[in-house]
């Protein structure tokens, strides 16, 4: 029988037939995939003709169809919708993968044929965009190690197998952690706590079979648990086993598995010709240099410092007139915020959860996105792979333009956090191609499923990914959508974010669960200002870890990444009632995969420009003034990785942006 992940799929737009896909179907496709794709290769590699553009790149374009639709099903279930087999499966395929693609990356005759077409390549007659490929494609292979010979060539082989394997194993042990770990509350213990979160618990003791009540390792469940609970000493275990995911000892520690990964890193780059790992990764970057990076983030940190300090002075001021003596602890901070919020804005997010429906934000992104770009949403009937999931087409004028996915529910089989893929990217070539995009995220089960206004973010934050997948409009799907630099990649999806604080927005899609009234005036004035509170716990918890990811990759690798954490937060201060944001054995931005490494700074950078973005609606008609909405579709949503990232931002704005409008953004200083 034909495997189903292979055969040609029938369904609505090309959907991943998911209802007909099982386990099994995985390592014969895999395999399958992986021989046609070497076929592929060794006949562009072995063509005796003369190099062109179209016998060497876009023949490199095209190849790779069968193993793309195998790995884009594969990691879509393996991140959302884990199990036991896939688990086993994903500790088979991070190796296989790993050796075929540096078996591509290290093929000489291959890579001949591209070093030849870039030594000619202003005689080759390319468009922009095609110089902009054969670019990237040339510098791919080179950064991969096309250009080692020997014993060099071996050993970055080697290297590569090792950090797949390396990361697959971190991202497991972490999920192994959240998994098993929760907290049973008895009845006394819910005292205190908003009904929402009561009912979370509630669900979530179902899930786990506890018979009663729990606390889980999930953020929609535990931040909010931090937030309300009165009971010190339950605040302070969960926040202990939040903390500890993946430095628990055992078989599902990952300290050594940092160490090890961030050596091979070091070993990695020398072999290129770098000095540090952080030297090679930002080469391509944004910011180019771990100095540009570090002055970026100490910009930031001292206000947010500042700020964060004479906040805790605050928060120890109400702590200790609880009765409570000793110092401000970090499991008693969003405790103390929660009520210091409730008694400066009059809000709470018992009060505020109920206006913050999981459909009618889905609703608002939407609206936001057809009065900004004319996208219209129409619901999808498809089999997909969990019955959370749900599929809209996506439409303008009547043309396809994509089906979008949202997976929004928290479970034990998914990882934490809330991301963006394209289960296909948009591309012309070798044939028109829509994408189809996915949201995933871990929200709080209910119904009707209710949102903290972090949630709300969050659901805005992925979109504006989605949207960068959706309007994507170039030729060649290596450029396409979300590929641009990894320190320009945040600027949309931070960007949309700021469209969930219009007040028109907030005004006709927040209505309360019951009543279906819109939120008060008198409390979306609360909301809009309250937007910046407790920005300096936020903003040091975010910055400490990028400083940390840096420190680790700028020089020589720690033998010991707890030692090396611990003296960077010492070096800058880092406030005692306030963690990393993510510590090291469950840093997976960074361990999980190389996506962020040296990386994680990406996000404030990105944000120096969003907020200078926006400001440029501001300035011109208001949020959703046409003409700078088309200006940031055609200079940044629809152009991919076609061009340089700076220059894609100065064509939308004219200038690049300083510092001063994040931290007035942030409200760190006066505006």
């Amino acid at each position: 029988m034909t495997n189903p992940i292979l055969s040609d799929w029938t369904t609505p737009f090309e959907i991943a037939p998911f209802n007909a896909i099982s386990d099994d179907d995985f390592s014969p496709a895999l395999d399958q995939a992986m021989r046609v794709h070497n076929t592929q290769i060794d006949a562009i590699a072995g063509n005796p003709d003369t190099p062109t553009f179209a016998n060497t790149i876009e023949a490199l374009e095209a190849a790779g169809e069968q193993l793309d639709k195998v790995l884009s099903v594969f990691f879509t279930v393996a991140g959302a919708d884990s199990n036991p087999a896939r688990e086993e499966l994903q500790r088979d395929f991070s190796p296989k993968l790993a050796a075929h693609f540096s078996g591509i990356s290290s093929n000489k005759a291959l890579f001949q044929r591209v070093a030849e077409l870039w030594a000619r390549r202003n005689e080759l007659g390319l468009t922009d965009e095609q110089a902009r490929v054969l670019m990237l494609t040339h510098r791919g292979f080179v950064r991969a190690g096309a250009a080692l010979e020997g014993d060099q060539d071996a050993r970055m082989q080697d290297i590569k197998a090792r950090l797949a394997s390396l990361g697959t194993s971190f991202t497991q042990n972490i999920l192994a952690d959240e998994r098993d770990w929760y907290m049973d509350l008895s009845e006394d213990d819910l005292e205190g706590l908003p009904e929402f979160v009561v009912d979370t618990a509630r669900a979530a003791g179902q899930e786990k079979g506890a018979g009663g009540p729990v606390v889980t390792l999930s953020r929609s469940l535990i931040v909010p648990f931090l937030q309300f609970s009165p009971r010190r000493d339950l605040r302070e275990k969960a926040y202990r086993a939040w903390t500890a995911r993946g430095a628990n000892g055992g078989e599902t520690d990952n300290c050594e598995i940092a160490a090890e990964t961030l050596q091979l890193r070091e070993e990695r780059a020398k072999l290129l010709g770098y000095d540090s790992f952080a030297d090679f990764k930002l080469e391509t970057e944004m910011a180019r240099t771990p100095d540009k990076v570090r002055d970026l983030l100490m910009q930031v940190w001292a206000p947010a410092k500042s700020r964060a300090d004479a906040d805790a002075e605050i928060l120890t001021q109400m702590m200790q007139e609880d009765g409570v003596n000793g110092p401000l602890e970090a499991w008693d901070w969003r405790y103390y915020a929660e009520k210091r919020r409730k008694a400066e804005h009059d809000l709470d997010e018992a009060t505020l959860k109920p206006y913050l429906q999981l459909d009618r934000m889905i609703e608002a992104a939407f609206a936001c996105a057809n009065r900004l770009f004319g996208l219209e949403f129409a619901p999808l009937d498809v089999p997909l792979y969990h019955p959370d999931c749900r599929a809209w087409e996506v439409t303008r004028n009547g043309q396809h333009f994509a089906v979008f996915i949202g997976d929004y529910f928290a479970r034990g089989s998914k990882r934490s956090g809330a991301w963006c893929s394209a289960m296909r990217s948009q591309a012309k070539f070798p044939k028109v191609q829509a994408p189809v995009v996915i949201n995933v995220c871990n929200f709080a089960k209910g119904d009707p499923a209710l949102l903290s206004y972090d949630d709300a973010r969050t659901l805005f934050h992925e979109f504006g990914h989605a949207l960068h997948q959706m309007l994507s409009d170039v030729t060649y799907e290596s450029i396409s959508g979300t590929s641009v630099a990894r320190d320009f990649v945040e600027l949309p999806s931070q960007l949309y974010e700021h469209w969930l604080e219009v007040p028109e927005v907030l005004a006709e899609f927040a209505t309360h669960a019951e009543t279906g009234e819109a939120m008060p005036q008198e409390m979306l004035e609360k909301v809009l200002k309250a937007a910046n509170f407790d920005q300096g716990f936020q903003t040091v918890e975010y910055v400490a870890s990028a400083l940390v990811d840096l420190a680790f990759h700028d020089g020589a690798a720690p033998a010991d990444p707890m030692a090396k954490q611990a003296e960077v937060l010492s070096k800058i201060g880092m406030p005692q009632a306030i963690g990393m944001r993510h510590a090291t054995p469950h840093f997976a931005h960074v361990f999980a995969g190389d996506g962020y490494s040296s990386g994680y700074y990406s996000y404030m950078w990105s944000e120096v420009m969003d907020a200078d973005a926006f400001a440029a609606f501001e300035e011109a008609g208001g949020a959703f003034d046409p003409e700078r909405a088309q200006a940031l579709e055609d200079n940044i949503l629809s152009t991919g990785g076609s061009r340089e990232a700076e220059e894609l931002y100065l064509a939308f704005r004219g200038r690049l942006p300083g510092v001063e409008a994040l931290l007035k953004g942030r409200g760190l200083i006066a505006a």
